[in-house]
């Protein structure tokens, strides 16, 4: 597995690169919004790649719920960290896209982009809850939360089909067209953000897999220390008639 791991990052760098070069080159310019549309193949796959990372945290918060699987627990907490980097990306890119397009950065009202913010906001808290809380409870108050914000990606995608927003209708299951060289471009740079957030998730899976054992180890030593001092700090008595 050591030795498929750098294999796989040079594959997905090269994914990565093709897919670069797909959205700058070869995907044609819109005929309403020019190259600065371009932004597309990176907010787009980004939200997708988070909403998958949710949905895999959720997952995760209800097996451990139910089972108390550590496994599950891990698989939980990194999916949550990937999910939100790529949530920041979605956050980042929209204003970006929305200033010379809108001619605004940020609209107030907006149901997807005011429950998109909220979304981030959930899954932050519940990393800073991981990170921070020294309760025995940590995991089953950070499942729990979880699977409340796991609620709020709904109405993130589906806003802009119930809700007056300022997005367009979508153009993918929503009755409108898009080009296909353009439709192509961005499933193939959804795919490389899958394949990079998978090589984040394995190699943050393993380093949090070794923490545990690490602080497990300790914990077990520390109390083998206390043990034998206590053995030592014992009176010795002497048998006699």
């Amino acid at each position: 597995m050591k030795r498929l791991f750098p294999i796989l990052s040079v594959l997905t760098a090269a994914f990565l690169a093709y897919a670069l070069y797909r959205a700058l080159v070869i995907a044609p310019t819109d005929a309403l919004q020019g190259d600065v549309y371009r932004i597309i193949y990176y907010h787009v796959p980004s939200a997708w790649t988070a909403f998958l990372l949710f949905l895999i945290n959720f997952v995760g918060s209800i097996i451990y719920l139910i089972r108390r699987s550590q496994k599950a627990d891990i698989l939980a907490l990194v999916s949550a960290e990937v999910g939100v980097v790529f949530c920041t990306i979605v956050l980042v890119t929209g204003p970006i896209w929305a200033r010379p397009v809108w001619g605004i950065w940020w609209a107030p009202g907006d149901i997807r982009l005011t429950s998109t913010l909220v979304l981030w906001l959930i899954y932050v808290s519940y990393l800073v809850l991981r990170r921070f809380s020294t309760s025995a409870q940590t995991q089953m108050l950070a499942a729990a939360l979880a699977v409340f914000g796991a609620l709020d990606v709904p109405l993130v995608y589906f806003s802009i089909w119930f809700f007056r927003t300022q997005h367009p209708q979508p153009v993918i299951g929503g009755g409108g067209s898009m080009d296909p060289r353009m439709l192509h471009t961005l499933l193939i740079n959804w795919l490389a953000f899958l394949c990079f957030a998978f090589l984040i998730c394995w190699s943050r899976y393993r380093l949090e897999v070794l923490h545990r054992e690490i602080d497990e180890a300790h914990a077990m030593e520390s109390l083998s220390g206390d043990r034998d001092s206590n053995k030592a700090s014992m009176p010795l008595t002497r048998s006699g008639k």
